[in-house]
């Protein structure tokens, strides 16, 4: 009989902006707003970004390509068709994202957070990507998968896989929202914002199909 996981304790993204242009009040001398810390920045090919969009580009990289490495555990497994379709679709959105989120970043001079998803790409198991390292980043982003849970899953057997995958996809996604929500309210980069949007919109929907499927 298959055991239902506990939820973990939902992790707070520490958010790297902190907002000092505060207005002291009417009686304030000069009256003027100052500009806040996170402010403006120029990349090379003239587009406008802030630190929320780093962080957002940052953080989702390595968020998304756990994803990647999820659905990657379960390839050679007899996995329902509603679940196989949706991991299709994880893979597939996601994949671009993270290309396209390393452009940003390498443009706008930032450096490319190190993932997995070049062994979940080739097919591989993931064994080989140090899981330590998504378990500390997992202390800093909500949503994230600790190295003893994705060993959990990588062993599970096919008749607990399922449910288990399903469940620790959804705490992910819920990750996701929340950081794709952050961006939204905080960033400045007109492409980071709708890709954040994008996020919001189709994991949201996922997470909705994944409870349907859980039950």
């Amino acid at each position: 009989m298959t055991a239902t996981r506990s939820p973990r304790p939902v992790r707070r993204v520490l958010g790297a902006v902190a907002l000092t242009g505060l207005l002291l009040g009417a009686a304030a001398c000069g009256g003027t707003d100052e500009e806040p810390d996170d402010t403006a920045r120029t990349a090379r090919d003239g587009s406008q970004f802030n630190d929320a969009d780093v962080e957002f580009a940052t953080q989702m990289i390595p968020h998304h390509a756990q994803a990647v490495e999820m659905v990657v555990l379960a390839e050679g497994r007899d996995v329902d068709p509603e679940i196989a379709a949706l991991m299709t679709d994880i893979r597939e959105a996601q994949v671009p994202e993270v290309q396209t989120m390393t452009e940003w970043l390498t443009t706008w001079g930032e450096p490319v957070p190190e993932t997995g998803l070049d062994h979940a790409n080739a097919g591989h198991d993931g064994g080989s990507h140090d899981m330590e390292d998504d378990e500390a980043m997992g202390e800093a982003m909500t949503g994230m998968m600790t190295s003893e849970e994705m060993q959990e899953l990588r062993e599970a057997d096919d008749a607990e896989f399922e449910q288990l995958w399903l469940e620790m996809m959804t705490e992910h996604h819920e990750g996701a929202v929340e950081m794709a929500e952050t961006e939204v309210a905080e960033g400045l980069h007109p492409d980071a914002v709708a890709l954040a949007e994008s996020v919001i919109t189709s994991q949201s929907a996922e997470i909705e199909a994944m409870e349907e499927l859980l039950g």
